[in-house]
């Protein structure tokens, strides 16, 4: 503890706090802080297409090509593959078994705007529990 001698009216002895001990500790529990943040965030990856220029034209797909498989979710939050309605239990394997079936072994995704963002990531994690890739639709599709 650090003492001021002189200059009050008093004339007495009057005691000050030495704060070079909680400047440290701040300073550590700091530096702790700024390394231990980074290694708490969770990394999802994503697949999303990318968007056409304006310029170029989409080529049709040809005549015998299958359509996409889209998993939708609702806001009531029921889920769709291709506009059909399936219970929640069902999705992973009806899933595996349209993929089995197809050459390209993707499945988009689709959310309505008034679903929770916690109950679109159930579903995601749900598909991609089911070890199958997820690609993201940027836009909303016409229904």
């Amino acid at each position: 503890m650090a003492f001021d001698v002189g200059g009050s009216k008093g004339g007495g002895v009057r005691p000050t706090m030495n704060v070079t001990p909680l400047v440290d500790v701040v300073l550590v529990l700091l530096i702790i802080f700024m390394v231990v943040t980074p290694l708490m965030t969770k990394n999802l990856w994503m697949n999303v297409p990318a968007k056409p220029d304006k310029k170029e034209e989409a080529t049709p797909p040809p005549p015998d090509a299958k359509p996409p498989v889209v998993l939708t979710v609702d806001k009531a939050g029921k889920l769709r593959i291709n506009h059909e309605e399936v219970p929640r239990d069902q999705v992973v394997a009806r899933l595996q078994r349209m993929l089995n079936a197809r050459a390209d072994k993707i499945v988009f995704f689709d959310a309505s705007d008034a679903v929770p963002y916690g109950s679109a990531m159930e579903v995601l994690d749900l598909a991609r529990g089911g070890n199958i890739t997820v690609a993201v639709l940027p836009e909303r599709l016409a229904d």
